[in-house]
């Protein structure tokens, strides 16, 4: 593993989509950030287009959360409403302690794992 201590290079983003039926997985790794969350915003938004019963966001993999990600969370689950289950996957430091201090958690599920995620969105249709 190389190390890049200069903190200029280029960082790994990536966005997978993985469909279960009708619930979709969306996994996300690198630093979510500005530059970052309009590439997220992109998948998003042709998986809306689908229509799907539930989207699990799985933050698992993120090394930085920004205030753009958190608003881009924020804007997903207002857009899916009531008709489609929403949830976050979201456990440490880097993730699930910056959504909990601005509130994010009384807005929409953050688990621990993708497996009590989807045993969320699917017994909770809200």
């Amino acid at each position: 593993m190389t190390i890049d201590e200069s903190g200029t290079g280029p960082q790994h983003f990536d966005v997978a989509v993985q469909w279960h039926d009708d619930v979709v997985i969306v996994t996300v790794s690198g630093e979510l950030d500005l530059a970052t969350a309009p590439q997220l915003s992109e998948s998003v938004e042709l998986i809306l287009e689908r229509g799907p019963k539930a989207v699990v966001i799985d933050l698992s993999s993120v090394s930085f959360l920004a205030s753009a990600g958190m608003s881009l969370l924020a804007s997903t689950h207002n857009k899916l409403g009531a008709t489609a289950g929403f949830a976050v996957v979201a456990d440490g430091p880097s993730t699930g302690r910056p959504l909990t201090l601005v509130g994010l958690d009384e807005v929409f599920g953050i688990f621990a794992t993708v497996d009590e995620a989807l045993v969320a969105v699917q017994t909770d249709k809200s």
